[in-house]
Order: C-alpha cells, then structure tokens, then sequence
C-alpha cells in the first residue's frame, strides 16, 4: 500500500522554512504540483477569486479583491523570502504566492464570468512568463520582494489589457 502525503507534508518537502511560510509560499501545495507550478498557483488564484467573488454582492467586489491583494502581498512576501531562504533558491518555483497576487491584480473588476475570467488567467500568464519591461527588472529586488513585485506587474499588464477587451467589447457577450 502506498501511503499518501498530507497537503502539509508536500508543501514543506525540501525546505527548512517555516511550515507556515512553506504552506503560504506554495499556496498550500498548489506550488508543488508539475508541470507548470506557477500556471496551477495562478489557476487556484482565479479559481478562489470566482468561487468568492460569485457569492458577493457586485459592489463588495472591488473591495474585497483589493483587500485580498493587500493581504496577500502582506503576507506573501515573507513568507517567499522565507521558503526561498529555506531551500536556499533565489525564486524557487514552487514558490506561487506570487501568482496568486499578480492574478488577482489582473482580475480587478473583472465580470464573474468565463470568459473574461479566462481571458485574465491567460493574460496575466504570459506577461507573467514573457516579463516584459520594467518587470524583469523588478525580480532583481531582494529576496521575496523580487519575487513577489514582479508578479505583481505582470498582474497590471494583465488588468490593463483585460479592460481594454472589456471596454471594446472584445470577449463577447
């Protein structure tokens, strides 16, 4: 028989981090899923952001995303640097608290709806992957600053063309 592993044991593997800071950084093991951690931490992040958002009122919204994003960069940021100590990597990546901040930042104001949502995920995943400057620029910050910023302007890319499409009507209705 095979013994299975809990979410926290997968999310502390390999790292001497703090269990919290590890559980944070990989967004309770999303980061240590493959291929592709980042795309599952950003998938998570819309995923979480549509089942919540769905239950709030439109104007609780705006709010709620914006004080989500605070939060997460609050604490995200830490615990990045921690877990990027722990494993002794500069950006480890299974390190996604940082997809999970730059794709909510991409999906302010975003109608709960499949199509913007996925529009925003894809977006924000390639600017998140290309880095286009000054965002590239920003990982050179120290430690889980680095990490977190530049996802964040990835994040900003994305919103900015997302409310683009929206404005014109682009996503269909």
């Amino acid at each position: 028989m095979i013994a299975s592993k809990s979410p926290t044991e997968i999310a502390t593997a390999t790292s001497s981090a703090p269990k919290w800071a590890t559980l944070v950084a990989t967004f309770f093991g999303a980061g240590r899923l493959r291929p592709g951690p980042g795309t599952w931490g950003s998938l998570a992040a819309g995923l979480l952001w549509w089942l919540l958002a769905s239950q709030l009122s439109p104007s609780a919204r705006l709010p709620v995303v914006l004080v989500s994003i605070v939060a997460v960069t609050a604490i995200g940021i830490p615990a990045a640097t921690l877990e990027a100590r722990g494993c002794a990597k500069k950006d480890p990546p299974h390190v996604v608290i940082d997809e999970v901040a730059g794709q909510l930042v991409t999906l302010i104001a975003c109608p709960i709806l499949w199509k913007p949502l996925l529009c925003g995920f894809i977006l924000f995943r390639a600017f998140d992957i290309v880095k286009p400057p000054p965002i590239r620029s920003l990982e050179k910050l120290p430690e889980g600053i680095g990490i977190v910023v530049d996802d964040l302007g990835a994040g900003i890319y994305g919103w900015i063309f997302l409310q683009a499409l929206l404005h014109f009507h682009l996503l269909g209705g």
